[in-house]
């Protein structure tokens, strides 16, 4: 988005869609009273906004006796107007400019670097934008995929700014610790710093935002192999970490820099049964059972997919189309998809044919349903212009199993013994030839566990509404029973298939993973208290992806 866009917004809505989202007063005297030690420091904020931080950093240097040295920059005109006249009320002198800090070439002159850069939506940061980014991280020897957001760039540039010593005191979505762009960051900050700390909050900090923050606290050359994490409720808890007393942080080592961050929000007794239990030979990987694919893109599902009724009336052959499992994952809850499954949603009248004629001679009916999509200009979308001939959908292969990737509770394995396709509203696993009738049989009940429920919460990622999310690279890495594990539980297993499935009909999930717990823990040398420990941790974790997004609990 080029400066003279930006200096167009105003507003709640404005703010929001140039990721502007302003500081609470106590989170920003917080990061000032950390960042700022000397009545000397110079200050800077690279997306200063209204002022907040530079509000709180000012006053933080008048109490330690010193004369405000106080720089920002914000692409925002109105705001700089509005930042230069409250600091002038406050008697504080600043050096505040209009100006994209991305074009503002590294300065290594400031003792502290405060802010909150931007969040902006994918979609508004592109082309020449997101370019001169990437380009401002590459500099600093990082380079970000086209996925990063702005806020990455952001605070790799922002670290040019600080002395050799400095301090880096930012706000930033709390994605850091869990997507995969973000791994060069994190590798960036331990590579880069003797000490980084994390503020983590249990409630979201900013009302009219889904998106959960975290509080990153850097400082000195490093590198360092590991970083701090403290934990509150909300901004009136940073009152009770203000001091940083050891006691409070909790220490953790990723096994590689880039790793995954979200482990370090276990305690310590339970990482310590986690990482034991994931790392020995009863216990696997989803890629270690088999591979993840995505489902089939249609670019229209409203018309590629069709109910019973509709294809009746369509008048198309059986050879033009394909069985699936129909759009969305509700419907798989259970442990099997069936035949007869397949049927009753037929016959309720769900989508579970996908329009698939032959690519070179579609019958008279399917050609005249051709036309009424291009009638509606169903060929222009996207996914459909680029393929040929546009109303050809590419199909993928009949998995295994089922894995749903977008859950409000936790992810599930459904066994597809109709052979059915699917849209890329799911996952599909194809089992390993030698593990298939097992994984067939008995996987998608074995991984309703404790140590398989967490490592969902770990390895995926939380979205608007309580959402986990679990791309198929995330899922590879999803902990499963090992098969030596299945095969020693599998008469009590098999036992337990008709009252689970039962149970997770009637949404009696906690309880089938009590039972299934119960059934693995002796041949997976797990404790009582070991249990206990997991399902807490777990629980932990989905009430805190819940409440954040205003989700029940």
């Amino acid at each position: 988005m080029t400066i003279q866009a930006w200096l167009a917004f105003d507003g709640v809505g404005d703010r929001k869609a140039r990721g502007a989202f302003f500081t609470p007063p106590e989170l920003a005297d917080f990061l000032a009273g950390w960042a700022v030690r000397s009545p000397r420091d110079r200050v800077l904020d690279p997306s200063c906004g209204e002022a907040a931080l530079l509000l709180a950093a000012g006053r933080r240097l008048r109490a330690l006796g010193g004369r405000p040295a106080l720089h920002g920059f914000d692409l925002h005109l109105p705001s700089i107007d509005a930042a230069r006249q409250l600091l002038a009320q406050q008697g504080f002198k600043g050096d505040l400019q209009v100006a994209d800090f991305f074009d503002i070439p590294p300065q290594p002159s400031f003792d502290a670097v405060i802010g909150n850069p931007p969040y902006i939506r994918y979609q508004s940061f592109a082309g020449g934008d997101r370019l001169k980014a990437q380009q401002a991280a590459l500099a600093q020897g990082v380079r970000l995929s086209g996925l990063a957001n702005a806020w990455a760039a952001f605070v790799i540039h922002a670290t040019a700014f600080l002395k050799p010593g400095g301090r880096l005191a930012v706000v930033l979505p709390a994605v850091l610790l869990s997507v995969n762009y973000a791994a060069p960051i994190r590798r960036f900050l331990l590579g880069g710093f003797r000490s980084v700390k994390l503020v983590m909050f249990e409630e979201r900090v900013f009302p009219d935002v889904q998106e959960e923050v975290v509080l990153l606290l850097a400082e000195g050359a490093g590198p360092t192999p590991q970083f701090d994490v403290f934990q509150v409720r909300d901004v009136l808890g940073l009152q009770a970490i203000a001091g940083m007393p050891a006691t409070v942080a909790r220490p953790w080592r990723p096994a590689l820099a880039d790793d995954k961050w979200t482990e370090a929000l276990l305690p310590a007794d339970v990482r310590e049964v986690y990482g034991r239990t994931t790392g020995g030979p009863q216990f696997d990987t989803l890629l270690g059972w088999g591979d993840t694919d995505l489902g089939m893109v249609t670019g229209n599902n409203k018309y590629f997919t069709l109910t019973a009724p509709e294809v009746a009336n369509l008048g198309l052959k059986p050879r033009e189309l394909k069985r699936i499992s129909p759009p969305g994952s509700r419907h798989l809850r259970g442990l099997t998809f069936t035949n007869s499954t397949f049927d009753e949603m037929a016959q309720a009248g769900h989508r579970v044919f996908l329009f698939h004629p032959d690519a070179e001679r579609p019958s008279a009916a399917a050609l005249q349903y051709i036309r009424r999509g291009e009638a509606q200009s169903v060929h222009e979308a996207f996914k459909c212009a680029v393929r040929s001939p546009w109303w050809r959908v590419p199909i993928v292969r009949i998995p295994d199993l089922f894995l749903t990737y977008m859950n409000q509770d936790t992810p599930r394995l459904v066994a597809n013994p109709a052979g059915v396709a699917h849209l890329n509203s799911v996952h599909g696993v194809t089992l390993k030839p030698d593990r298939r009738a097992l994984g067939l049989e008995l996987l998608p009940l074995a991984m309703l566990n404790s140590v398989t429920l967490l490592g969902a919460e770990l390895v995926g990622r939380s979205y608007g509404g309580g959402i986990l999310k679990i791309e198929p690279k995330e899922a590879d890495q999803l902990p499963m029973p090992a098969p030596s594990l299945i095969a020693a539980a599998a008469e009590r297993l098999h036992t337990l298939v008709p009252q689970a499935a039962r149970g997770l009909r009637s949404n009696q999930l906690a309880a089938v993973v009590r039972a299934v717990d119960e059934v693995l823990a002796p041949h997976a040398g797990l404790e009582t208290a070991d249990l206990a420990a997991l399902s807490d941790a777990h629980d932990m974790m989905v009430a805190r992806r819940q409440s954040r997004s205003g989700s029940p609990r």
